[in-house]
């Protein structure tokens, strides 16, 4: 499956475990798509030493949060390589309000603003099914999830043999503490694009397959 000729400008939003980067693997491998991560261009930067690395560092090494503008000015500067002339997939930003108005700018005045926002919209129990039972090898780095992929001895990575971890994020305390935080923050996000009528969600509580059977349907429907 392929999104064929279209060409899309997309963010992807949804919760912790939702599955975004994995659809955003999907597309990526199924056609000419660039996925950009926010938390890849921030390690890009910082290990590249730029500028903007360099000031981003100041912050992470402090503890505190990084500034929207720091953020949306290294997007700006993702977006203008050759790479990113076709479609592609913002993953990870905008999540406030404030940091999808300062996108819309930024876009605005890049000539390429969004075609879709894609919410990948999961039910609560199925999150904490999700993040609470994922384990990832010590060895191999190949993640399972003891509900829904258990491997065929417990603790043991059917890939390698490596020890399988849990990472202390996804424990069930940090795991809710995770998607209230991402819903105070997220949720009115979702109504600022709804009312710019981009809006598309997507029930991501199925298969893999299923979901990125609608994903490429609406990325068709509405492309540039």
């Amino acid at each position: 499956m392929s999104v064929g000729s279209a060409t899309f400008h997309s963010v992807f939003l949804g919760p912790p475990g939702a599955g975004k980067g994995t659809q955003a693997k999907e597309l990526v491998d199924r056609g000419d798509v660039l996925h950009i991560s926010t938390g890849d261009m921030l390690r890009e930067h910082v290990q590249g030493g730029t500028d903007l690395g360099r000031q981003a560092k100041e912050f992470m090494d402090s503890g505190r949060l990084v500034p929207d503008e720091l953020i949306i000015s290294m997007v700006d500067e993702r977006l203008v390589r050759p790479d990113a002339a076709g479609s592609w997939i913002l993953d990870g930003f905008p999540r406030t309000v404030p940091q999808a108005e300062a996108l819309d700018s930024s876009l605005e005045r890049a000539g390429a603003p969004l075609t879709h926002v894609i919410y990948f919209r999961v039910p609560h129990e199925g999150l904490i099914r999700r993040l609470t039972g994922r384990r990832t090898c010590s060895d191999c780095g190949a993640i399972w999830n003891v509900f829904t992929k258990p491997t065929r001895e417990e603790g043991v990575c059917d890939a390698c043999g490596g020890a399988l971890k849990q990472r202390a994020d996804d424990r069930e305390d940090a795991v809710e503490q995770r998607l209230q935080q991402y819903n105070a923050l997220t949720e009115p996000v979702l109504g600022h694009y709804s009312d710019r009528g981009i809006l598309v969600e997507i029930d991501a509580d199925r298969s893999p397959e299923q979901i990125l059977e609608d994903l490429v349907s609406a990325l068709q429907e509405a492309s540039i």
